[in-house]
């Protein structure tokens, strides 16, 4: 979901830049709303898990080009599952952040525009999720419940990729192709990462992990 370097232009940041100022301060609310159920050391060593994830899943794990954007296995569902919105979304930031300064600095000037496609899907992730497992634990779902969650996230993260192609290099059988091309190679992640997110949450359910680490909701309804 590394949108390339150039496909939105600087006169046309500006927007990024307001999606994702939207999105920190997003980010800060959920913040404090679990900070009123947890202590901040516990959500800063989630949210530094959570960096550490998503900087692997960046630069360890299998990626390549494809169409505008690369594809990575992001895990944004495992992340939000295993340790909550809140350090999930600083996690995505603060990795995507640490990849670019030390990997990829062409990227960073793109930081608005890739920041945003992260987060906004985990946001709408979130909510949904709040909906679907009312009244039981994560570890308690099924494939069904982890899939719709996967799928929401992914699919946010394909739109948002078009979005930006689209607002930057305009409609036309190009964009259209690459975007095309990117939306295919990404179907390879929506079906991989519900497994992942599964045999996470199985693992969670047979070695009940240390309190403070995980979020509340993994073990409790």
């Amino acid at each position: 979901m590394h949108i390339e370097p150039g496909v939105v232009d600087a006169a046309k940041m500006g927007f990024a830049v307001a999606t994702a100022t939207g999105a920190a301060a997003w980010t800060a609310k959920l913040a404090l709303t679990e900070l009123k159920r947890s202590n901040p050391a516990s959500l800063a060593a989630r949210a530094a898990i959570a960096t550490v994830g998503t900087f692997v899943c960046f630069e360890l794990l299998p990626h390549f080009v494809a169409g505008v954007s690369e594809v990575h296995f992001i895990l944004g569902t495992t992340l939000f599952l295993i340790l909550g919105a809140a350090p999930a979304a600083i996690g995505l930031a603060l990795g995507l952040l640490l990849q670019g300064m030390l990997f990829a600095p062409t990227d960073l000037p793109m930081f608005a525009v890739n920041v945003t496609t992260l987060l906004v899907p985990l946001f709408a992730m979130s909510a949904l999720g709040a909906r679907i497992t009312q009244g039981r634990a994560y570890v308690d779902l099924g494939y069904a419940d982890v899939a719709k969650l996967s799928a929401l996230y992914q699919g946010g993260v394909v739109s948002w990729v078009a979005f930006w192609v689209f607002y930057g290099q305009g409609v036309g059988a190009e964009t259209m192709a690459q975007v095309m091309t990117f939306a295919g190679a990404y179907a390879v992640v929506l079906l991989v990462e519900p497994v992942a997110d599964l045999a996470v949450l199985a693992a969670a359910k047979a070695r009940r992990a240390r309190a403070g680490l995980v979020s509340d909701r993994l073990y409790a309804a």
